[in-house]
């Protein structure tokens, strides 16, 4: 079997410099569990579970392998520090985390052996995480699903690679073994595939939606800040026409049932999620605060209900070049051999 070992290989303990990313309602034990086997670096998301819920599909993942996955933390959650104790019980080989961590979090991950691996979203944040000992950082230029930047990442990724000491995995535009060549060359350890992973046969979104995502083209994806006040990537869909035409009004009063309704499903109290608004505030207006609520329960109900018109479908700008659902494994195996190809070609090149 062809291995492409990377400074992500090495620190982590996997074959591949492969990783599947975090994607909430998506990134469960089945997806991370297959992506592990594969030789890659599967990433269970727990925002959208509740502690009981995240170790239980920790014991799960566990069960199906023995070899190295992660988990993605909110750092910004109530109880994150809570989820670190649990990561660091269990045994769990990479702590990734949506928002910068904070420094005691990553602290008392290190000492307890866990790689630690935040998304960043510009090359000043991965120079702050990495000068609080992060021992890699996950970049995500603009054609990336879900909250994402409006930078392309073959801009973003030389500006992080120039700018850290760190192995960076390139992650916004990634489907197959050309762009994990090509992120070799820039210097990345590695890619982090979201679409390309939802799209797979051990993926638990429903068959239809699949579908869904495989009839559309490269220009079917918007950015879009109606979701929750920040840029999101989505699917255009008859529910996204209508959330970028709806009123302030109209989003602020849907969110609230949309946190009512994430309450009630997580069993958070009314003060915790006030709390967790709190946090995360930072630069964003109350009114965005409050939208953030429609995200998870907005996500729900495609990605899981399998309810297209109810729901948002986060996705790359690469759905408009997938057209088929292969495993876990195929997708690994593909993207490692395809890129040793190349880089084997490049380097039989004539020099001068």
């Amino acid at each position: 079997m062809t291995t492409l070992p990377t400074p992500l290989t090495e620190l982590i303990g996997v074959r591949h410099p492969v990783v599947q990313t975090g994607m909430g309602w998506v990134a469960g034990p089945r997806l991370v569990s297959a992506t592990a086997e594969a030789g890659g670096l599967g990433i269970l998301a727990s925002a959208t579970m509740s502690h009981d819920e995240l170790a239980a599909a920790i014991a799960e993942t566990k069960r199906r392998t023995d070899r190295p996955f992660g988990v993605n933390l909110r750092a910004d959650a109530e109880d994150a520090a809570r989820r670190v104790e649990l990561l660091i019980r269990e045994g769990v080989r990479v702590a990734s985390f949506a928002l910068a961590p904070r420094r005691e979090l990553i602290a008392e991950l290190k000492a307890a052996g866990v790689v630690v691996v935040p998304s960043v979203g510009a090359a000043r944040h991965a120079e702050k995480v990495a000068a609080w000992g992060a021992d890699a950082v996950i970049v995500q230029g603009g054609e990336g699903g879900g909250h994402t930047g409006g930078v392309a990442t073959t801009v973003l990724l030389p500006s992080v690679v120039d700018a850290v000491d760190i192995p960076v995995v390139a992650a916004g535009g990634f489907f197959d073994g050309r762009g994990l060549a090509a992120a070799l060359a820039y210097g990345a350890a590695g890619v982090a595939m979201g679409t390309r992973f939802l799209l797979t046969r051990e993926s638990t979104v429903p068959d239809a939606v699949k579908r869904a995502y495989l009839e559309r083209g490269l220009g079917d994806t918007v950015v879009t800040r109606k979701v929750d006040g920040l840029p999101h990537r989505v699917l255009r869909t008859e529910l996204v026409d209508g959330l970028e035409r709806s009123g302030r009004v109209g989003g602020l009063l849907r969110a609230v049932r949309n946190a009512a309704r994430f309450r009630r499903l997580t069993g958070l109290s009314w003060r915790s999620m006030v709390r967790e608004g709190l946090a995360m505030r930072g630069e964003r207006s109350w009114a965005q605060v409050v939208m953030a609520a429609n995200t998870p329960m907005l996500l729900r109900a495609g990605l899981v209900d399998g309810d297209t018109r109810a729901g948002v479908l986060a996705s790359g700008q690469v759905v408009g070049l997938l057209d088929d659902l292969p495993s876990v494994a195929e997708v690994v195996e593909s993207t490692v051999d395809q890129a040793a190809a190349i880089l084997t070609r490049l380097a039989a090149l004539p020099t001068p």
